[in-house]
């Protein structure tokens, strides 16, 4: 090592000498501490500019791992919690020499311990930390480490015939430490990946592990023989949910709240049976994220009609559209905004999501009676200015719902729609009568989540002819328009989009709808007459974001599949 780091590194241009003395005189009060690491936390270097240097430094090849591919069988050479130990990923096997990556290629004392232990002569190449820890996620598995240490004792416990475990034995596994990490593990993953729902799905002959990041499942990498512990990892989950873990034949749904990472969250848990075992979904919600109304995507039009709708004195707003379209957090959004001390503002969900300082809110509970129409008529009783009901299933909260509308509350809920004109029908179809649908309602809002363009991948492309035809796009309609795309980087998980943002529907109900909601009209007759009074539908909404450079035409195509330009 005839030259030191940093006059290697003023040389090459990549720092100077100001940027240098900061970090050497950082290092004085870290003693042991690499100054090649104080540079890169201080933001003076990246580490792809580092490695090569550090290489050509010490003779010692080096690696990009992201871009690597290593051979399955070079994997098994190295036992996972070896690798998750000292922090190393194994790369070849040449003439007998195992390579294996490492961030510091000057600890002997590793690679002798690797010698020693994996019997065979073993060669170091550098590689950034962060991408040797990614590397050991993705070849072994989230928790391999764990799961390793433990004992596989395969079972066929888990089907419909045989759930006849005793309650001392489930509870045994459950309180198990190797599965109390294994389960913090892949809990602290999904959080790192930014999931929203976590997905535990027993098959014949596997256990599949997916998170659901920014509306889209991906498999999670874990471990191929987590299949034999399915049992206890379900158990475990239960405990902390204060759920039946004898009970293996009935769903049940369950609540855990714990702490993190340095973050509070609240998990949803709901557990259901099939013929290999119980399925288990984990809901993560953080507490304290709601969103304000300009943080929800709208095109300023549709801001001020919201805005606008928000200070009604009475009515009905319904927001429409499926599962995890982000409704309750649209209308969290409005609560949030009209939220005063003048106001008293109560709501009746199912579950409640995010607390809501300043707002009474109430949890239906179906084994008590307590349903949301029950709920309805007691909250009555609270003199309320403005009402929630999380969702209209049935006639009979739809009927409350009208009537306290047009006594003059201000009632915000949702609807299982595909658009907002499905929103009429929908009341409709439920027996609610027409003149009441007309006089109670304000708008119906249809919304969609899509997915935003990385900003750190976002590059130019070309608008593909199908993607043209499938909007119902004339070439002569977007001369002159840009359109990006994600390449796919570290920072989106390689999928070219991180975050979400909103597509809207605004159907307001002026005099012209409501004739039509007399006439019972169709739903498509109504989007007809809304559009040509200058209703803008949620494709053409997509169409907007698109052109300004936030989401791709094919994620606007892939949600809103049935709707027509």
């Amino acid at each position: 090592m005839s030259r030191l780091l940093g006059e290697i590194l003023i040389d090459k241009g990549l720092i100077d000498a100001e940027q240098l003395n900061a970090a050497l005189t950082e290092q004085e009060g870290k003693k042991g501490e690499f100054i090649g690491e104080l540079l890169v936390e201080q933001g003076f270097l990246s580490v792809d500019e580092l490695l090569p240097v550090l290489s050509e430094q010490l003779n010692i090849a080096h690696v990009k791992l992201k871009q690597a591919k290593i051979d399955p069988e070079i994997i098994k050479l190295v036992p996972a919690k070896i690798a998750c130990h000292y922090k190393l990923i194994p790369l070849k096997k040449e003439n007998d020499i195992l390579y294996v990556a490492v961030s510091d290629p000057l600890d002997v004392e590793t690679l002798d311990d690797l010698r020693l232990i994996l019997k065979i002569e073993v060669k170091s190449v550098l590689a950034a930390e962060s991408d040797i820890l990614e590397a050991i996620r993705k070849y072994y598995g989230v928790g391999a480490d764990t799961i390793e240490t433990m004992e596989i004792e395969p079972s066929s416990s888990d089907n419909l015939e045989t759930f006849k475990v005793s309650k001392e034995d489930l509870e045994g596994l459950a309180q198990d430490a190797s599965i109390v990490r294994f389960v913090n593990q892949i809990l602290m993953q999904a959080l790192n990946d930014r999931a929203t729902d976590i997905h535990i799905e027993p098959f014949e002959d596997q256990l599949r592990v997916r998170f659901r990041i920014d509306g889209v499942l991906y498999d999670a990498s874990v471990p191929s023989n987590i299949k034999f512990f399915h049992s206890a990892i379900v158990s475990r989950i239960k405990v902390m949910a204060n759920l039946d873990i004898a009970e293996r034949r009935l769903p049940q749904d369950g609540r855990i709240v714990i702490r993190l990472a340095d973050k509070d969250l609240d998990l949803r848990i709901s557990v259901l049976p099939t013929p290999y075992g119980e399925t288990v979904d984990i809901r993560i919600l953080v507490p304290g994220m709601l969103f304000s109304l300009k943080d929800l995507g709208l095109l300023e039009s549709d801001l001020k009609i919201l805005e606008s709708l928000i200070k009604k004195p009475h009515g009905i707003v319904f927001v429409t559209g499926p599962t995890g379209s982000g409704k309750t957090t649209t209308l969290y959004a409005c609560l949030t905004k009209i939220n005063d001390a003048q106001k008293k503002i109560i709501t009746i969900e199912d579950p409640i999501e995010y607390q809501i300082k300043g707002v009474t809110q109430v949890q239906i509970q179906p084994k008590i009676n307590l349903s949301f129409a029950q709920g309805l008529r007691s909250m009555l009783r609270h003199d309320p200015d403005i009402m929630m009901v999380g969702e209209v299933r049935d006639r009979e909260t739809a009927d409350i719902t009208i009537r306290v509308a047009l006594t003059g509350h201000l009632v915000f809920s949702t609807l299982h729609t595909n658009d907002a004109a499905g929103g009429v029908a929908r009341l409709l179809d439920i027996g609610i009568e027409p003149y009441l649908v007309a006089s109670s309602v304000e708008c119906f809002i249809a919304q969609r989540l899509v997915r935003l363009i990385c900003p750190k991948c976002k590059h130019e492309v070309k608008l593909e002819e199908d993607m043209l035809q499938q909007l119902q796009l004339r070439p002569e309609d977007v001369s002159g328009i840009k359109f990006y795309a994600g390449r796919g980087c570290e920072f989106c998980k390689f999928t070219g989009y991180r975050g979400r943002t909103g597509i809207y529907e605004f159907l307001l109900i002026d005099e012209r709808i409501r004739e039509l909601i007399l006439q019972r009209v169709s739903a498509d007759q109504m989007k007809k007459a809304a559009v040509s009074a200058g209703m803008h539908t949620l494709r053409q909404d997509g169409w907007e974001k698109i052109k300004m450079g936030l989401t791709t035409p094919a994620e606007v195509v892939r949600v809103t599949q049935q709707e027509q330009m």
